[in-house]
């Protein structure tokens, strides 16, 4: 029943427009960063980027190589756009992205990792078998037709997304208005809805319209009856979240996904009405097929896992950040805080208090005095630095966070050496102190 299900073919027009539009969107992802100054701000000015724990190694190419990096990757995304060496390309921009996810988390947001998810599975997609140069290339590849798991893959990806970033605002800073009060107070200045977005009408109907949106929206899609009302609904609440949030080609993608809802016949008729139309229904298990089932549920398995590790390591993860990332935590808190490292030699015992400035960028900063994980590496930062000088020292962190514009508290025990402790990925570290 299983081979059936996902091996069943169905008309491939969805996957083939989709590819379109994905290739165009990371594309324009990939040079949008370098025009916008992201790549500099991000990459090139800082000393050493904040990776991802066991990445240290991972940091950006020296001097102005980074733009050529994310050059190359827009390239990958035109290639992918057009069908070019499709499988190639699909596995070269992956690899690229993965690369600058890892490499930094300053500026860490869950749509860069959808993309690393996205990206890596389209490897696997039959989408270049039409409209595509590889196509031109070797006319005997053309297809008309796709495996049924090759939409299910992404209206299953995408529901755990939307589902978990629904559970993940039930909680009492996003109900009683808290975090939305400091989301949209940055947003004053806007021109024409400024003022609006500071109405509690307002901030009430997007706080809690996000939970219904998010829990009910691919149901909703995936319904014949509601499916319409739905789409018009998704165009509203991602438009808004571009204009409000500025979130990049998150929301362009995210309705891109409605083609794999649509009906066959109807994405046919709008976007490829000159391709033979696939109907045949036939079931074509391939010799693999026992694989790709172990590894399309071990895939989803840990999909549907990570978002929950949380609950299994001890304090509140708004406040501890433990297992925040790869969890669809989308803007659910805001932090504010200030933090004093205080460096001591461990032979004369002069103490010296870091200026932050002179070693991290402002935003770095933020990340440095609020993220325990990127405290306690700047910490190792430190210690290599003056280890390079000749100097062993302690690292001693005083810091009061903010979450969620509520009063400021200490996030590290200041008595603790950081340079002492290790890193602890799968259960809570004593040093940082609980928020109540």
């Amino acid at each position: 029943m299983l081979n059936r299900f996902l091996f069943k073919h169905i008309d491939n027009s969805a996957l083939i427009v989709f590819r379109i539009i994905f290739g165009l969107l990371c594309f324009l992802e990939s040079v949008g960063a370098i025009f916008t100054g992201w790549v500099k701000i991000t990459m090139i000015s800082p000393q050493h980027t904040f990776s991802f724990m066991d990445f240290e190694w991972l940091q950006p190419l020296p001097g102005y190589w980074m733009y050529a990096y994310y050059v190359l990757m827009g390239v990958f995304g035109l290639f992918i756009m057009l069908g070019y060496r499709y499988r190639f390309s699909a596995v070269a921009f992956t690899v690229l992205w993965a690369g600058t996810y890892f490499m930094q988390k300053s500026s860490y947001n869950n749509h860069y990792y959808l993309l690393m998810l996205l990206s890596g599975l389209m490897v696997f997609q039959p989408a270049n078998k039409y409209l595509s140069l590889d196509v031109k290339r070797n006319p005997s590849i053309v297809s008309y037709s796709m495996p049924r798991w090759s939409a299910w893959i992404f209206i299953l990806q995408m529901f755990i997304v939307y589902t978990y970033g629904s559970i993940n605002k039930i909680y009492p800073d996003w109900l009683n208005l808290n975090v939305m009060k400091v989301l949209m107070q940055g947003k004053k200045h806007y021109v024409l809805v400024g003022n609006l977005l500071q109405e509690t009408w307002l901030q009430y109907f997007l706080a809690y319209g996000g939970i219904l949106f998010d829990g009910l929206v691919i149901p909703l899609l995936l319904i014949k009856k509601t499916r319409k009302l739905a789409f018009f609904a998704s165009v509203f609440f991602h438009l808004f979240n571009s204009f409000v949030f500025q979130v990049g080609i998150f929301p362009y993608l995210s309705l891109a996904f409605c083609l794999f809802f649509f009906s066959q016949e109807t994405i046919h008729k709008l976007f490829l009405k000159r391709k033979p139309f696939y109907d045949q229904g036939e079931v074509i298990v391939p010799k693999k097929a026992p694989i790709f089932k172990t590894l399309f549920i071990t895939y989803f398995v840990i999909q549907l896992l990570l978002p929950v590790r949380h609950y299994f390591i001890k304090g509140d993860v708004f406040w501890t950040e433990e297992g925040h990332r790869m969890s669809w935590r989308m803007m659910l808190r805001a932090k504010h805080g200030l933090a004093t490292y205080i460096v001591v030699d461990k032979n004369s015992g002069k103490q010296d208090t870091i200026r932050l400035e002179n070693y991290l960028t402002p935003k770095q900063i933020r990340s440095a005095s609020t993220k325990p994980d990127v405290i306690w590496q700047f910490a190792q930062r430190l210690k290599n630095i003056y280890s390079e000088k000749g100097q062993d020292i302690s690292v001693f962190v005083k810091s009061r966070v903010s979450l969620n514009g509520g009063k400021y508290k200490p996030l590290i025990d200041p008595t603790i050496d950081l340079t002492t402790v290790p890193w602890e990925p799968f259960k809570h570290s004593d040093w940082i102190l609980p928020e109540n």
